[in-house]
């Protein structure tokens, strides 16, 4: 008896059922990573108290537009779109809770992103494993929990890389507009992402020059010679846009990051086990291994000149990984402008070369334990994370500032040894004064009257740098029976700064006694008549 028709679409009707199945499967997948990457970034946001950069990054935002527009210009233009963010987020909640859960918000952002440029490159499969160790990594955690740009340059770094290769396989005019968009916010947002620009110039300038390149993951519609010259067309509209950023380095040099330490291997290899997410050795080997089973297959297919799009991706990844650190640690020779957490933007590649290599161990009793032992491992460094930091452990101004306010007396005075140190003060009085708004005997102007700076009422652009003159201290103090002294950054005990020195040497001329407490990187003193 002949097959009927229903028993002819029987298996088409079992396979559609099926794709159907694993396809719910996948998003699922993908769900529960995003639900479970942002339940690790708000746990314990308020853990660490916030410090002097964090506390700068708040001061900057609120302060007026006309202000804030001079201060950008001056000497901030770096991170001017997290600023920009920051001062519309500031206006739906002042705790510290909330001012860091926008860099919360940004960083969960990224990790769908990094799936799709993940799946782009490579497959659904190696998207989600991707996903998976950004998820849980703890370099990526750490930062989302900061009041910095981090978390929004590798997500913009990511949509940037994403973008390009959306208009290299489908050169629309949609795709090209949104890597311009996004390549040019990331330099605002940061301006290591150029970075992140030449990089992916190499790749595309290697790729360009090699003279047997397989099209057919790319769009065979138009040659690669058309889809280049459309792409060097988008850079130059880049390179225009990003021009008051140049003006701006050119006008203010190495001096904002001249406090950044020459690098040594030591400090590269901390900085990979860091950038795998752990402080110990074993997920950055597991990482390293991962990348290493990525590669290795490519054989010397990766330098020869008939390439393939599964080696140009390769290519791609590894520049985007390697090329930004290698290019400042040899600047650093002349001048260090290595820094680990600069280098974040490199997070996605890491992630997505490792989970490529991953996904080569066919056998799923090794892969499901290789993954779960990495991504355990990743949440090890996190519970680490928590808790502390990976450059340098953050400074107790809060705690300096609080014991201040708590021991003013009527008439007290207080003089910053720097200006910046002023940006931590306003921070932790403010957020005092909003804790004792509702109390029925709350003084506004909470705290000892500020001598140094102080161009206004409130903060001014000029208030965020500067130091006092010996002829102004001896002056302001004049009329005050005691002076309140707030040093951060001011050199060691055995060799401080030239301001500590002067204050050192004058206060003592009007002031008969004089106490000291100190807390983590911050010094307070009282000088008094009496």
């Amino acid at each position: 008896m002949p097959p009927s028709e229903a028993d002819l679409n029987q298996p088409a009707t079992a396979s559609t059922a099926r794709r159907g199945f694993v396809s719910a499967a996948h998003w699922l997948t993908l769900f529960l990573l995003l639900a479970a990457g942002t339940a690790v970034r708000f746990l314990c946001l308020s853990c660490k108290p916030f410090w002097f950069d964090e506390c700068f990054s708040v001061e900057a935002a609120r302060i007026d537009w006309r202000n804030f527009l001079h201060l950008l210009w001056w000497r901030e233009a770096n991170m001017s779109l997290y600023y920009v963010l920051l001062r519309i987020w500031l206006h739906f909640g002042q705790s510290p809770f909330f001012i860091r859960s926008l860099s919360v918000v940004i960083s969960v952002g990224t990790l769908p992103a990094v799936y799709w440029l993940a799946r782009q490159l490579y497959n659904r499969r190696i998207g989600l494993i991707a996903a998976a160790l950004f998820a849980f990594n703890a370099f990526d955690v750490r930062y989302s929990q900061e009041v910095r740009s981090y978390a929004l340059f590798v997500l913009l770094a990511t949509l940037s890389s994403g973008f390009m290769i959306a208009a290299l396989r489908e050169p629309t005019r949609r795709n090209r507009i949104a890597y311009v968009v996004f390549s040019v916010l990331a330099v605002y947002a940061h301006f290591y992402a150029l970075l992140l620009l030449a990089a992916q110039w190499l790749a595309l300038r290697w790729l360009r020059n090699r003279s047997h390149v397989s099209e057919q993951q790319l769009n065979p519609a138009l040659s690669w010679q058309i889809r280049a010259g459309q792409l060097r067309s988008q850079w130059k509209i880049i390179g225009l846009a990003v021009i008051p950023v140049i003006v701006f380095v050119a006008k203010t040099g190495a001096g904002p990051i001249r406090w950044i330490p020459r690098p040594g291997l030591q400090d590269l290899i901390v900085f990979f086990e860091h950038l795998a997410g752990s402080n110990r050795w074993p997920l950055p080997a597991l990482c390293a291994a991962a990348i290493v089973l990525a590669v290795l297959p490519l054989g010397r297919s990766l330098w020869s000149s008939n390439q393939t799009w599964e080696v140009w991706r390769c290519q791609f990844l590894l520049i985007w990984l390697l090329f930004p650190t290698l290019l400042t640690v040899l600047l650093s020779f002349a001048r260090p402008v290595f820094l680990a957490r600069y280098m974040i933007f490199c997070l996605p590649a890491l992630a997505i070369l490792a989970a490529a290599g991953i996904a080569r161990l066919r056998q799923a009793w090794l892969l499901g334990p290789v993954l779960a032992a990495m991504l355990l491992l990743g949440l090890h460094g996190t519970s680490y994370a928590y808790g502390h930091d990976y450059d340098s452990e953050r400074d107790a101004s809060g705690a300096a500032v609080n014991f201040i306010l708590d021991h003013t007396e009527a008439g007290d005075a207080i003089l910053f040894h720097i200006a910046e140190t002023r940006v931590p003060y306003e921070f932790f009085r403010s957020v005092r004064v909003g804790e004792n708004t509702a109390s029925p005997h709350f003084d506004a102007q909470l705290g000892p009257e500020i001598l140094f700076p102080r161009h206004g009422p409130g903060l001014d652009y000029r208030d965020f740098t500067g130091k006092p003159t010996s002829d102004f201290v001896r002056t302001a103090t004049m009329g005050h029976p005691r002076i309140w002294i707030m040093l951060m950054n001011n050199g060691t005990a055995d060799k401080p700064d030239p301001t500590t020195v002067m204050l050192t040497q004058i206060l003592p001329e009007s002031f008969a006694q004089m106490q000291r407490w100190q807390f983590a990187k911050v010094e307070v003193r009282l000088y008094s008549r009496q």
